[in-house]
């Protein structure tokens, strides 16, 4: 399926583009962290916006571009974590309705450090807005961990156990904050239609993008980082090898 990308602020890219009407957006965008963001093979992005007054400066009118090309009855998904969820879960409130709210996804990770002064932090939060009633959502199925239904299948609960991206495992590109290739396929195939269109305004390595061209989606990706771009030209590439490759149906 056809994947477009665009280098640049996304906020500059959107406000030139013709509206989109995409069916689901997910946005990966910086946490706040107040740092620079690095990988292991020398990839990085700046992340330097850790006061919320200033990152909401920045995301505010992100927000507000990324809703202009949402069709009417499209999705967000916000993914974020603890430092700044709250002040972004007011935002789409106010620019949505309180009632677009749909759900708050916690993605617990099982990897990361523990700490002798709190609660071990394992999992992003997504955030999960409809601009109508009449959104798509087609329930995942995920293995019951229950002894009753062992070996069968159950709809997935607002918390999703997917692990992290390991250090060997052969999707890793080195970006600092590649999401796993499973989140995507399950929130994508869940929130946007077949054939549908999904856009990703911070695509960073193109994990978005390659879920939905191997599930049979449109996409389309922004990103600052001209090394972003070309990781993800480098998946993209070998996605449609892969799809070329598969026996027909």
């Amino acid at each position: 399926m056809p994947v477009t990308l665009h280098n640049g602020d996304c906020l500059e890219v959107l406000q030139q583009l013709e509206p989109l009407e995409v069916d689901l957006v997910y946005m990966d965008p910086p946490f706040g962290v107040g740092r620079r963001m690095a990988g292991r093979d020398g990839t990085r992005f700046d992340d330097l916006l850790e006061d919320p007054a200033d990152y909401m400066a920045f995301m505010r009118p992100r927000l507000e571009s990324v809703l202009r090309h949402l069709h009417e009855d499209g999705i967000i998904l916000l993914h974020c974590d603890w430092r700044q969820v709250h002040h972004l879960r007011l935002a789409l409130d106010e620019l949505m309705g309180r009632d677009a709210f749909v759900n708050q996804l916690v993605w617990r990770y099982g990897l990361g450090g523990s700490s002798p002064r709190r609660f071990a932090r394992k999992h992003d939060d997504i955030l999960f807005y409809a601009r109508s009633q009449s959104y798509h959502f087609k329930p995942p199925l995920v293995p019951a961990t229950s002894q009753r239904l062992k070996g069968q299948m159950k709809k997935a609960t607002d918390v999703l156990d997917i692990p992290a991206i390991n250090n060997m495992a052969h999707e890793r590109t080195g970006w600092p904050t590649q999401k796993p290739i499973a989140l995507l396929k399950l929130l994508i195939e869940a929130c946007c239609p077949e054939s549908g269109h999904v856009l990703d305004p911070f695509c960073g390595s193109g994990t978005t993008l390659v879920a939905a061209a191997d599930t049979g989606r449109n996409a389309t990706g922004i990103d600052l980082s001209e090394e972003a771009l070309r990781l993800t030209r480098q998946r993209l590439a070998e996605c449609e090898e892969t799809i070329s490759k598969a026996p027909s149906r």
